[in-house]
């Protein structure tokens, strides 16, 4: 059976926790679908994590829809999530539209977008046109110029007002869920008490209803695990270390003509 938007809401309502990945081709999505994660989060993330930039920020709608089409082919009958990169949405609802629904002829089932205040316009703007949405607060990579860096967001309680306001508002625009990312446990724990809707963490604490890691991260083999990780994440693996060993042991025996063998030739 399909993972759809119902059966998220459903988890909220009947309490249960659920954890959102994300991934980027096809067979890291198979990999995905076969540990029954029920969610997939096609992220704009893909900029820093696979395609060597320095932030989200220089992804374009042709990367995405290229990385959605793999993870669509990979993994059908999961909730895909398609990430609208900075520039997709920011110009006017109609280009919001198109992007939007580009993501759903690549395969997804919905679409991403960082923001509040404004951001809701363009919501309700989707999911009047049956485009699911799902909001994304507090530490948003897209602001990252706004923000000064990566800063944990809802520290004073001017924005941590803000942020409770524009999860509600978010909420009535018509999205089916919010992440939120890099604010304090208690404020989470206060807007996922308040919304009907799922709220999705990381970096929020333990309270949300569910959980979203990215996979570079949870295998070892992102830039921020070889290179120090951020408190919120959390390598379940070193995939890193052992491609590391592998590749080494591999050149080694090219080196030194153990491989290829007569077992390895044709004959």
């Amino acid at each position: 059976m399909s993972v759809t938007v119902k059966d998220i809401l459903a988890a909220k309502r009947e309490g249960r926790r659920f954890a959102m990945l994300t991934a980027y081709d096809y067979p890291t999505a198979r990999l995905v679908a076969e540990a029954e994660v029920p969610v997939i989060l096609v992220g704009d993330s893909v900029g820093d994590n696979v395609l060597g930039y320095a932030n989200t920020l220089p992804v374009t709608m042709d990367e995405m829809l290229h990385h959605a089409r793999a993870v669509a082919r990979g993994a059908p009958s999961l909730l895909l999530v398609g990430d609208m990169p900075f520039g997709a949405y920011q110009r006017s609802c109609e280009e919001t539209v198109m992007h939007a629904t580009a993501f759903l002829k690549a395969g997804m089932h919905a679409v991403k977008m960082e923001g509040g205040g404004w951001v809701a316009e363009r919501v309700a703007h989707l999911t009047e046109r049956s485009i699911p949405v799902m909001g994304h607060l507090g530490l948003t990579p897209q602001s990252v110029n706004a923000f000064g860096g990566m800063r944990v967001q809802g520290k004073t309680e001017e924005s941590r007002q803000r942020i409770l306001a524009d999860a509600e508002a978010l909420q009535a625009a018509g999205a089916f869920a919010v992440v939120l990312e890099g604010i304090p446990r208690d404020l989470a724990a206060t807007i996922t008490s308040t919304l009907a809707i799922p709220t999705i963490g990381i970096g929020a604490g333990p309270d949300c209803d569910g959980q979203v890691l990215i996979l570079h991260d949870l295998l070892g083999i992102s830039p921020h695990t070889r290179g120090g990780m951020p408190k919120f994440a959390r390598a379940y693996d070193d995939i890193g270390d052992r491609i590391v060993a592998a590749a080494r042991a591999y050149a080694d025996d090219v080196r030194e003509g153990r491989f290829p063998d007569d077992a390895h030739s044709y004959h």
